[in-house]
């Protein structure tokens, strides 16, 4: 036999690098996790070629969508060998965008492209995936698990996912209800959520040296457990705020900061006044400005500083606003107003000092 009939007679996808039996194995531990996070629309099961749903009675409906991933905070994650909480961020970073319009997210799909499939790696990501969309109230649909040896390392991988929600056309949410004397409400982040993590890893851990397992007292807990909070999903109390008071928008704050994502829902002709004095950044955003000699402004743009939702509410509904959300538990202020003027969103005056 020649070396080329050696070669062709021991080829093989598992020789290549892909195991495929223990991709039906991971298939085998995420069907129950797909069945938890489900909704009375999801028509057939797991394993079919496309997932199904059923889309109900609307008068016009408007379709949404919305695509991202969860980017260098999984350098975390794999660090940590912890992998149970990066897919709540992966739902929260798309299910968070539907609602700033009003729609109401109805599913989700997800993509993890993988070096080397370990069922048991695949079943952790997927089962945060699943615990945030039944915090979403929303459907994990389908998604697609990729092996990708030779292009990633075995103990890389990447995720992404697209959400699909739904809303009236009639209650559709946005930059042309808004008008003068309407009120800028903020709701509190839980932390880093999913942006900045470039340079929030450069300070911490490449610059200032600290190790994941470190204890930090401003945090009550390790470094790690700190950069690997997860994003808070705000789906549902965005969605009961517009269901009973006269919310005209909402602005997720993600990259870019909150003053460039207020401007986003802020008509020409427009400016929303945000003023620091009504709260206090959390400590991982101090921790990063002192130990990085980060600039006030790089901060700014660059994380959510401790604000993670905005609505903009009438000036008549917005102490209802704040009642219903103190009532969900959510921490929740007066963070500004809208003006006549130009700009967009500005930021003033000071934060508060700790303590």
């Amino acid at each position: 036999m020649s070396d080329d009939q050696k070669t062709q007679a021991g080829a093989s996808y598992a020789a290549a690098g892909v195991d495929i039996e223990a991709g039906d194995r991971a298939v085998e531990l995420l069907a129950p996790l797909a069945k938890r996070a489900t909704r009375p629309e999801v028509r057939g099961g797991l394993g079919g070629f496309a997932g199904l749903f059923a889309l109900g009675e609307y008068d016009k409906p408007l379709l949404a969508a919305s695509s991202d991933g969860v980017g260098t905070k999984l350098a975390v994650a794999q660090a940590m060998d912890k992998h149970d909480t990066i897919g709540r961020d992966l739902v929260a970073m798309c299910v968070d965008d539907l609602v700033v319009c009003g729609a109401e997210p109805l599913f989700m799909q997800d993509y993890i492209a993988i070096g080397k499939v370990i069922p048991e790696k695949v079943a952790e990501i997927v089962k945060g995936i699943a615990d945030g969309c039944e915090e979403a109230g929303c459907a994990l649909l389908g998604g697609e698990t990729a092996e990708h040896p030779g292009v990633m390392g075995e103990n890389d991988y990447d995720v992404s996912a697209t959400s699909v929600g739904v809303v009236e056309e009639a209650k559709l949410l946005g930059p042309d209800k808004v008008r003068p004397g309407d009120v800028v409400i903020a709701m509190e982040s839980s932390g880093l959520h999913s942006n900045g993590y470039s340079l929030a890893r450069k300070v911490l851990l490449q610059d200032a040296g600290l190790p994941l397992d470190q204890e930090v007292p401003e945090f009550g807990r390790t470094l790690g457990e700190e950069m690997l909070e997860p994003t808070r999903i705000y789906a549902k109390d965005c969605l009961d705020l517009a269901a009973e008071c006269d919310v005209h928008t909402f602005a997720h704050i993600t990259g870019g900061g909150l003053a460039a994502n207020v401007a986003r829902v802020i008509p020409e002709g427009l400016v929303a006044e945000l003023h620091r004095s009504t709260w206090v950044p959390g400590p991982i955003f101090t921790k990063i400005q002192e130990l990085g000699g980060v600039a006030q402004e790089e901060m700014e743009k660059t994380f959510n500083m401790g604000v993670g939702m905005v609505a903009i509410v009438s000036e008549e509904d917005a102490d209802r606003a704040l009642a219903m959300l103190a009532a969900r538990h959510m921490k929740a202020w007066r963070l500004g107003v809208v003006r006549s003027g130009e700009g967009g969103a500005t930021l003033q005056g000071e934060h508060p000092a700790e303590g």
